[in-house]
């Protein structure tokens, strides 16, 4: 019987990463930040953080899961960081 009881796990485990990854392929919420400010840039990633939370919370105790949420969180991080990036070069390139 504790085969079954694996897979049976195993199977909700896989069930619960389908659903967040459903969650995160969504659209998450928007953001706004002044590409010049470091602290308004910071306050966009933590207000991603915070949404890609929310959508995720209900399987936090899926290790799998926060893996990738850890990955969706940076992958975001990273995108806030080039967009901030390439606006100031644009703003820079109009002066």
């Amino acid at each position: 019987m504790a085969g079954k009881n694996g897979f049976e796990q195993l199977q909700k485990t896989l069930e619960e990463v389908q659903l967040a990854l459903e969650e995160l392929g969504g659209a998450l919420g928007e953001v706004n930040y002044d590409p010049e400010d470091p602290a308004s840039i910071e306050s966009a990633i933590q207000a991603v953080y915070q949404m890609v939370d929310e959508k995720t919370e209900a399987y936090a105790s899926n290790q799998i899961v926060m893996s990738l949420v850890a990955e969706t969180k940076e992958g975001l991080r990273e995108q806030i960081i080039q967009h901030a990036s390439q606006a100031r070069l644009e703003s820079d390139g109009d002066s």
